[in-house]
């Protein structure tokens, strides 16, 4: 028997609010220039302790001794992580913003609950069609600022993401590594990535990141026929693994290889992993080709007639770098390989492009010539310390996502004075919709303001937003336009922070009965 706790009605509810109060109370304490950072005991950091200022970071560490209450934690976790995963950077804006609509939600019901929270997901839709009107395309300068702002203003690492991204170009990848020594400093290298991830999670050797990491002369195997077997891919496998060298397997594999595969990465400490071909039908073929070029691989395609059993060692193809995600797999180019042979390929495609006539056809011939020619760049995190790396490598991580997701989808006036400014139409509305959407929208340009010790209702009232994207810089107190002043948020950021928000707080609002596992002492 596995006994439940049952609440209800009124008590589950106060207990939902107190959990979500003393979650966001701790994480919205690090939102904006003026943020605070958070001091954390933590038994899987050096020496049992943690500072940051991510706001992420401190949402995972916090766990509640009241069940209830925790549920409303893991709830609110759960909009930050979702924010970070898709847009990088957010974290903190969606706990702010999903606070203010659990809590003007409670405080406005009606008696028709579910319209209510059905108007407040349409008026949703509305606001961020708004934010994308609102939207500006980034340029080099602009860059810098969301880097800026995105690092806690630190313009030294601002500087540095900035001079990486100009480098590696618009099609390149910026990752962020923890130095071995106390400089913070970046460097590009050539590389491809795709959109696959690897097909089981034993093959995780960075339990932190969620991902396989190989480095050091990576060898790779590339075929779009199915490993059914093993034993087909003996001859490669015997001399890779007498070397210790790690193999990155990209092809279709059978769940008894996989498994077979992982049980040996598992028990003998073997450096190996698989991920499918990226894409399906002919594009699969081209963009296999393409890594097969990029790598110095001979490409093993059903297609062709090739037979996988006559693979041998020097069929392999080297990376410098390997970094396989859940959802895609960074190759980083080794020095060996003929940079004619990739120039080549470019120029076929090239030539392939002038003829094209459709534009997917384009479209996909181009993001493989991005790919074949993009750059990878890495940024290196030092510290003088354990915990000084550890916090400024959360703010570079924010940072590097926050400028990717800019490149996205363009740029915001920010410190929460987008989504204020569309507040201001629903500041004269008398109807619970009006007054919950006023007040949530306006919270994370008010809890910015509360962290500068500054009153963001007496600062921002609401006939301010006459002229838009003005705004005060929390740092100088400065007003001015926003974006001119280098004050800037990605609107894709802000735009999933405030969709996660509302679909946890709708969640939530929608609640009336809530079972728990019975604690000690409940039985």
């Amino acid at each position: 028997m596995n006994p439940k706790t049952l609440t209800f009605g009124d008590d589950g509810q106060k207990k939902l609010i107190e959990g979500i109060t003393k979650i966001s109370k701790t994480v919205k304490s690090t939102l904006g220039s003026s943020g605070n950072t958070v001091l954390m005991e933590s038994p899987n950091h050096t020496q049992g302790l943690t500072v940051t200022k991510d706001g992420v970071t401190v949402a995972k560490s916090i766990e509640l001794i009241d069940p209830v209450e925790n549920l409303a934690v893991r709830m609110m976790r759960e909009a930050a992580e979702r924010t970070a995963s898709s847009a990088g950077d957010g974290t903190t804006t969606s706990i702010v913003l999903a606070e203010a609509f659990v809590k003007c939600g409670f405080e406005h019901m009606t008696d028709n609950r579910t319209q209510l929270l059905r108007d407040i997901t349409n008026e949703t839709k509305f606001v961020i069609g708004e934010l994308k009107k609102k939207s500006r395309s980034v340029s080099k300068k602009r860059l810098k600022d969301v880097a800026i702002i995105s690092s806690n203003n630190d313009h030294f690492v601002g500087g540095l993401i900035s001079k990486c991204y100009n480098e590696v170009g618009k099609d390149g990848i910026v990752t962020v590594e923890k130095s071995d020594t106390p400089e913070t400093y970046y460097k590009t290298t050539d590389g491809i990535r795709f959109d696959r991830g690897y097909t089981t999670p034993l093959f995780i050797n960075d339990q932190k990141k969620d991902e396989v990491i190989f480095e050091n002369d990576v060898r790779i195997l590339v075929s779009d026929a199915e490993i059914s077997n093993v034993l087909q891919i003996e001859k490669v496998l015997e001399p890779v693994i007498k070397k210790g060298q790690s193999l990155l397997i990209i092809a279709p594999t059978s769940v008894n290889v996989t498994n077979t595969l992982a049980a040996n990465v598992m028990k003998r400490n073997l450096k190996i992993a698989t991920v499918p071909p990226p894409q399906f039908g002919y594009r699969q073929h081209e963009l296999m080709q393409d890594i097969a070029v990029a790598t110095g691989a001979t490409y093993f395609s059903e297609k062709t007639g090739d037979d996988l059993s006559l693979i041998t060692e020097q069929d392999l193809g080297l990376a410098h770098k390997v970094v396989v995600s859940r959802d895609d797999t960074i190759l980083i180019k080794h020095d060996s390989i003929d940079p004619e042979l990739v120039t080549v390929r470019v120029n076929q495609l090239l030539a392939l492009d002038s003829v094209s006539n459709t534009k997917a056809d384009k479209e996909f011939i181009l993001s493989r010539v991005a790919a074949l020619t993009g750059s990878i760049g890495q940024i290196f995190v030092g510290g003088n310390s354990d915990i000084e790396q550890k916090e400024l490598f959360d703010r570079v991580e924010d940072a590097v996502l926050a400028v990717r997701s800019a490149t996205e989808e363009g740029i915001l006036s920010g410190g929460g004075v987008a989504l204020a400014e569309i507040a201001t139409k629903y500041c004269c509305g008398d109807t619970p919709l009006d007054k919950i959407m006023y007040k949530a929208l306006r919270s994370p340009m008010i809890q910015i303001c509360a962290n500068a010790s500054q009153n963001g209702d007496s600062l921002y009232p609401d006939n301010m937003f006459s002229e838009k994207g003005v705004g005060y810089d929390m740092v100088t107190l400065n007003r001015g336009n926003m974006i001119n002043m280098g004050i800037i948020d990605p609107t894709k950021v802000t735009r999933q922070a405030l969709q996660n928000a509302v679909s946890v707080a709708v969640t939530i609002l929608s609640t009336n009965s809530i079972v728990t596992i019975a604690r000690e002492g409940e039985v």
